[in-house]
């Protein structure tokens, strides 16, 4: 799953890092890539909280959504790829069926985002939009 986070740098200051649509969750590193790199691992623990909690992990809204937020003003904005399967251990093999296609439009999206076919397929909204989609 991508997240959207915002960098900013003040004088004299490390890289801070907020993500937006996991409220709470912040970062920070010395350099824009180390920030980059600590933003993945916030991200990872803030999720992993969540669901020991049994929330929700919201949805990934686009960066366009955030940028008009005052409170991010002059942020340098990022998407931050997040394999959630190494986060939950619970998953199950199954079966579908589904139009040669729609198969054909999941696969090439998900090479075209470096991510599998079983993920793009958890991702309702996404996946939908595929399979729905005419030729």
């Amino acid at each position: 799953m991508n997240f959207v986070i915002a960098i900013h740098k003040d004088t004299d200051s490390d890289y801070g890092v907020t993500v937006p649509d996991l409220p709470g969750c912040f970062s920070a590193g010395g350099t824009m890539d180390e920030a980059i790199t600590m933003a993945r691992e916030a991200i990872q623990t803030h999720v992993e909280g969540l669901l020991l909690d049994n929330e929700t992990i919201p949805s990934a809204r686009p960066i366009e959504e955030h940028q008009s937020n005052p409170e991010f003003s002059g942020a340098v904005w990022a998407l931050v790829q997040v394999d959630l399967g190494k986060i939950t251990d619970k998953s199950k093999r199954i079966n579908v069926t589904i139009p040669e296609p729609a198969l054909a439009r999941i696969d090439s999206h998900a090479a075209a985002h470096g991510e599998s076919r079983s993920y793009l397929l958890t991702e309702t909204k996404t996946a939908t939009k595929l399979m729905t989609a005419s030729n």
